[in-house]
């Protein structure tokens, strides 16, 4: 059946299937089905009109049966006579158990959240026009996994146990890194086939846990179901399953703790008093070439060896000789939170370390709660349920997960980052940027920058390998300038990856 549902200035059409649906706690959501609504934007001054499209897509298991429904936000520019030319953006985010929210309303899509031009909350909440939108160039799909957003499991009443699943099993076909990415593949599979986008350039954006999940896909699609991307895009991403423990992974947060120090003007004045980006290279190199060493070295490191790469490296963190003597030269992150304001009483965000806590004491070693994930949950959570039900009429009862579960979740066996080499080894078009904020202290951007180095050892396509930084943290687009500057990253990207008409894939 179609039921057109008129509100405000939008047109909705909802089109309802047949197939059953998932009981989540007493509510119900359809598994497959559509609402479609008509809108307007200015991207770079440029007034279009664009269909957006929230809706549900089965998972189904090898019988064929649904065994799952994922909600998805599918943006289409209007007025697109070749569509096989437009290119397709398919996004993630991350957790794992996160929502698709963060990056759809506060990145690339044509609306984005009411926040400050620093990214804090403002009241009333809701969302205005993203005038850097990526949709200019590109149509995008926001895609929540299994228990994210609105997606669920289908909770199947068996009525007999013996040939029914036990919820551990159910759980594990969605719950770990190559589940994950193989049950995701056949359903974009579904999806690109049901919108016609086989001809269409595509790429793919995950943030955070996301560039796990998509870099592993990269590898799923072209050999599992045989399509072929153009572009991977890596914001703040995570090791990738590459080897970078011990000293490595020590000396890696030195650069960040002197972009954070610098921010929150704790460094010694000649660093201080230069840009970031002049003392960046300088605390880069001291943690390869000095820190990393030294740390390698362990107890039998010479004394006064120690105490100058302790001097050095408080010079470059902001924190006291003491301090990282204290922690053998190895500070861990969560201790730099707590201890590089601890004289102002105050503690620095973990995902963004721009944003400043307040704890019950001041003494102990790590901060007691996240300061920037309490903002953006602020701001985040109500937004968003007011822009999918009230802007694009897409209303059920079951509750949007911003953060789903999703435990325990399989890591066993993440070969992302060899995945994602193979994955372009393959594939001549494909090319890969990162993006990472300088105030990021979970995913750092010098972690993203080895990762990126570590991905293909060879060097034989480095040029196909890209890296740009930010001055804001985790979620760098909540910044207004890094918005416009992320944005057009992206639009580069695309414009600079989409091959010529009859350009060749070959080497």
């Amino acid at each position: 059946m179609k039921i057109t549902i008129s509100r405000g200035v939008a047109l909705g059409v909802l089109i309802l299937s047949f197939t059953g649906p998932v009981s989540a706690n007493g509510r119900y959501l359809e598994v497959d089905t559509t609402v479609q609504t008509e809108h307007s934007v200015t991207v770079k001054g440029e007034k279009f009109s664009y269909t957006a499209t929230a809706g549900t897509q089965p998972v189904w298991d090898k019988k064929g049966e649904v065994i799952a429904s994922l909600f998805y936000t599918y943006y289409q520019r209007d007025g697109i006579r070749n569509r096989e030319t437009r290119p397709l953006i398919i996004s993630f985010n991350g957790g794992p158990g996160s929502a698709s929210v963060w990056m759809h309303i506060a990145y690339t899509g044509p609306r984005i959240l009411q926040v400050d031009d620093e990214g804090y909350p403002v009241q009333p909440y809701g969302i205005k026009e993203n005038p850097y939108s990526i949709l200019d160039v590109a149509d995008i799909v926001f895609v929540n996994p299994v228990n994210t957003g609105y997606s669920r499991m289908i909770d199947a009443d068996d009525g007999d146990e013996k040939k029914g699943k036990s919820d551990k099993e159910k759980r594990e076909l969605f719950f770990g890194v190559n589940a994950d990415i193989r049950y995701l593949a056949e359903w974009l599979n579904t999806f690109v086939t049901r919108n016609n986008r086989w001809r269409s350039p595509k790429y793919l954006i995950g943030e955070s846990y996301g560039t796990t999940r998509v870099s592993g896909l990269a590898l799923e699609l072209q050999n599992a179901q045989w399509m072929y991307l153009n572009g991977v895009i890596l914001v703040s991403p995570t090791g990738l399953g590459l080897e970078r423990d011990g000293p490595v992974r020590a000396a890696n947060r030195l650069p960040y703790f002197t972009a954070a120090a610098w921010y929150q003007k704790a460094l010694d004045e000649d660093l201080q008093n230069r840009d970031l980006d002049e003392i960046l290279p300088g605390a880069e190199r001291f943690a390869i070439d000095e820190l990393m060493p030294a740390l390698a070295r362990g107890g039998f490191i010479d004394a006064q060896e120690r105490q100058a790469i302790a001097e050095k490296m408080a010079h470059y963190s902001g924190l006291s000789v003491e301090a990282v003597l204290q922690n053998n030269l190895d500070v861990p992150t969560s201790y730099f939170w707590k201890e590089l304001l601890r004289d102002r009483s105050l503690t620095i965000g973990r995902l963004d370390s721009r944003y400043l806590g307040i704890d019950k004491k001041d003494a102990g070693d790590r901060p007691d709660y996240n300061a920037e994930l309490t903002s953006w949950l602020h701001s985040f959570t109500p937004a968003i349920n007011y822009y999918l039900r009230e802007v694009l009429n897409y209303r059920t009862d079951i509750k949007y997960n911003m953060f789903g579960d999703v435990r325990p979740w399989d890591r066993e066996d993440d070969q992302t980052g060899e995945n994602l080499r193979l994955a372009m080894a393959e594939n001549p078009y494909m090319k890969v940027m990162v993006q990472s904020g300088y105030y990021d202290g979970a995913t750092n951007y010098f972690d993203a920058k080895y990762t990126m180095w570590q991905i293909d050892p060879s060097g034989k396509m480095q040029d196909r390998l890209r890296f740009e930084g930010y001055r804001s943290g985790h979620m760098m687009y909540l910044r207004r300038e890094d918005l416009e500057t992320a944005n057009e990253h992206i639009r580069e990207f695309i414009l600079t990856t989409t091959p010529e008409r009859n350009q060749s894939a070959k080497y």
